[in-house]
């Protein structure tokens, strides 16, 4: 899985300020509507109604929030990292400071699954975490996330 043509160095945000989970919904879909040309109320819209079958907080501190678009030819995504953490409603109830945001087009379900699989994998290192939790700069966020491996 070649997740940096997924998320771009570009599409990646440090010190996000939200004061909900519902706001911070707002604010991704507005980035993402910037990033990849697509109108923030269908984004917003899908990331909620997601949101409302069952949270995207996955715990330790990390949300996937993701939807279908219509109009997306292939997967493409966000990273985050908020300025205070916010209640995702994880099963851990851990409040959530960095978000993975994966959106992508109805044809694009099984290709999908393997992105999340493939981020899920990349964010269960605890080095990773710790690495991208430090990071001063949203270059070096990024590059924690991106990176092979962790020393």
């Amino acid at each position: 899985m070649n997740l940096p043509n997924i998320i771009r160095p570009e599409h990646t945000f440090v010190g996000v300020s939200a004061p909900t989970k519902w706001r911070a919904l707002q604010t991704i879909a507005d980035k993402a509507a910037i990033a990849f040309s697509v109108d923030a109320q269908i984004i917003l819209k899908a990331l909620e109604a997601r949101e409302k079958l069952g949270s995207t907080g996955i715990g330790n501190g990390i949300a996937i929030p993701h939807a279908a678009i219509d109009g997306m030819s292939s997967p493409r995504g966000l990273l985050l990292r908020f300025s205070r953490p916010l209640d995702f409603e994880a099963i851990d109830d851990i409040p959530a400071d960095i978000a993975v945001v994966l959106l992508f087009g109805e044809n694009n379900r099984g290709e999908y699954l393997n992105v999340l699989s493939a981020i899920a994998r990349r964010l269960q290192s605890d080095g990773v975490l710790a690495a991208m939790r430090k990071a001063r700069t949203a270059d070096e966020f990024y590059s924690d996330f991106i990176a092979d491996s962790r020393v």
